[in-house]
């Protein structure tokens, strides 16, 4: 249950996503994630950090290797929300079912 409440704080998995293309230091991190405040991004960075899924590392965030098993962990996942999507017309969040 504390893995799933620590991924599912806003845009954890999307640091993790980011994070598992490149390294990026806090900045770069900021700019792909166009919106998200520095404190929300310093909050996060910190509990995946503490967490040992992110590691700082000559002024870059990188994943560590339990990080990285977790992004291959989600892999299926991913797999599926594409299908969804295919299957659904939906394209993002004002499409998902309950949302206006």
């Amino acid at each position: 249950m504390a893995a799933l409440d620590l991924l599912g704080r806003r845009w954890t998995l999307r640091i993790l996503w980011e994070l598992s293309h490149a390294p990026a230091g806090f900045r770069e991190l900021q700019r792909r994630c166009e919106r998200m405040s520095s404190s929300v991004l310093s909050t996060r960075l910190h509990e995946l950090t503490g967490a040992r899924l992110l590691v700082l590392h000559d002024d870059a965030y990188h994943l560590t290797p339990l990080g990285e098993h977790l992004v291959e962990a989600l892999t299926p996942l991913q797999a599926w929300s594409r299908r969804w999507a295919d299957e659904t017309g939906a394209d993002g969040e004002e499409k998902a079912p309950g949302r206006r």
